[in-house]
């Protein structure tokens, strides 16, 4: 794997670090595809039951690397980025029956701030920052960002952002519903450290199916998603966890689930 994307597992929790610090993680060709290799390698080791995605140095990512589209040379096409680069990379996000959590330690700007906006749980440290920086150049917002942000925040917030290209504190982008929550940089790695334990230690399959429901829940009619937790309620009520997770309120004890 590119060294672009360094991926450590550790007590159920693979980290997922963006690695190039030097052009604040911003994305590049060998690093997408590093970027969905990894995801990929998360999806099929059973020893993972959580994930957290974070950058190495001062930023989150700060989107697409400018230097390789500006380059005749290097530049794939826009075509390209989207469809091979970061539209996979949203898709196996939403779609990796684990829970993510992004651990937004700086600026997420552009494309690498809607692959945070994508991920399950999303916390900050209090001096990060979310820019949809497209219009800036020219561009519109991608990466999922017009599908996430106003299902977030609301049509009116997320156009506004999306247009005025403004930055939004972590503080700012937490009081408005845009992520989980904005934690003081001295506790910030620590707290997305055990929220990404809490979510390993916690019944993977019924987080699995309940990351299923949320994204049919954009789609469905009210019936539709009744049907469709009927049959992830079924499926999971099949686990072993769920076992556990009865036998160990009717005796008591703080339940031991084995992601299964």
């Amino acid at each position: 794997m590119s060294d672009s994307i360094l991926i450590q597992v550790d007590n159920g929790v693979a980290t997922i670090t963006l690695n190039r610090p030097q052009v604040f993680n911003s994305f590049n060709r060998e690093m997408a595809f590093a970027m969905q290799d990894a995801l990929d390698k998360c999806a099929s080791n059973d020893e993972v039951r959580a994930v957290m995605i974070v950058g190495e140095g001062k930023a989150f990512c700060a989107g697409q690397d400018i230097q390789e589209i500006t380059d005749p040379e290097l530049n794939p096409g826009f075509k390209a980025i989207l469809d091979d680069h970061y539209n996979p990379i949203v898709l196996k996000i939403r779609n990796l029956e684990k829970p993510v959590v992004a651990a937004v330690n700086g600026v997420a700007a552009g494309a690498g701030a809607n692959i945070a906006l994508c991920c399950d749980v999303v916390i900050a440290t209090e001096s990060a920052a979310f820019i949809q920086a497209f219009s800036k150049i020219g561009l519109i917002p991608d990466s999922a960002g017009t599908f996430f942000l106003p299902r977030l925040i609301g049509f009116g917030k997320a156009s506004a952002a999306m247009m005025l290209a403004d930055k939004i504190t972590a503080p700012e982008a937490d009081q408005m519903g845009m992520i989980y929550k904005a934690v003081p940089d001295a506790d910030f790695l620590a707290t997305a450290q055990k929220t990404a334990q809490k979510l390993a230690a916690l019944p993977t399959v019924a987080l699995a199916n309940t990351k299923k429901a949320l994204n049919q829940s954009y789609y469905n009619t009210v019936e539709e998603q009744l049907t469709l937790e009927s049959k992830l309620q079924i499926e999971s009520a099949s686990t072993e966890d769920y076992a556990e997770g009865v036998a160990s309120f009717m005796e008591k004890r703080k339940p031991v689930f084995n992601g299964k």
